[in-house]
C-alpha cells in the first residue's frame, strides 16, 4: 500500500512541476512586446503604426484590422489567429506567411513566445483586458 501511494505522490509532484514550467507569465509578455511597439500597439487606445494594433488577436482573421494597408500575401494567408498559429508565426513570420512585410526576424525562445502570448491574448478587440 505505501509503494502505491508513494508512487502516486512521485506522478502528482511531476505533473505539477510540468504544469509550472508550461505556465504562461503575463509581466513577462509585457517585457516581451517592448521589442514589438515599435511597430504594433495594443490596449485602449492602440492605433495602426508600422504595423497593425493587436487587439482582440484570437479569434481574428489574418488581414482585417481597420485601417491598416496588409501586404496580398497576409490578407490572402487565410489565417485565423490562435495560440497555436501565433507561436508558429512569431518564430519565423516570412516562414508563416511568404510575403509578409513584416520585417522581424522573431522570437526563438519558447518561454518567450509563451508569456508574448499570454499577454497579447489578454486583451479583447476593444483593447480591454479581458476578465
Amino acid at each position: 500500500m505505501k509503494s502505491v501511494t508513494f508512487g502516486a505522490l512521485i506522478v502528482l509532484a511531476v505533473s505539477t512541476a510540468s504544469s509550472f514550467a508550461l505556465a504562461q507569465d503575463v509581466a513577462a509578455g509585457k517585457s516581451s512586446f517592448n521589442k514589438c511597439l515599435a511597430c504594433h500597439a495594443v490596449g485602449e487606445n492602440a492605433k495602426n503604426k508600422v504595423g497593425p494594433e493587436l487587439n482582440g488577436l484570437n479569434g481574428r482573421k489574418s488581414g482585417i484590422a481597420e485601417g491598416y494597408s496588409y501586404s496580398d500575401a497576409n490578407k490572402n494567408s487565410g489565417i485565423t489567429w490562435d495560440e497555436a498559429t501565433f507561436k508558429e508565426y512569431i518564430k519565423d513570420p516570412k516562414a508563416k506567411i511568404p510575403g509578409t512585410k513584416m520585417a522581424f526576424a522573431g522570437i526563438k525562445k519558447e518561454s518567450e513566445v509563451n508569456d508574448l502570448w499570454a499577454f497579447l491574448a489578454q486583451f479583447d478587440k476593444d483593447g480591454k483586458i479581458k476578465p
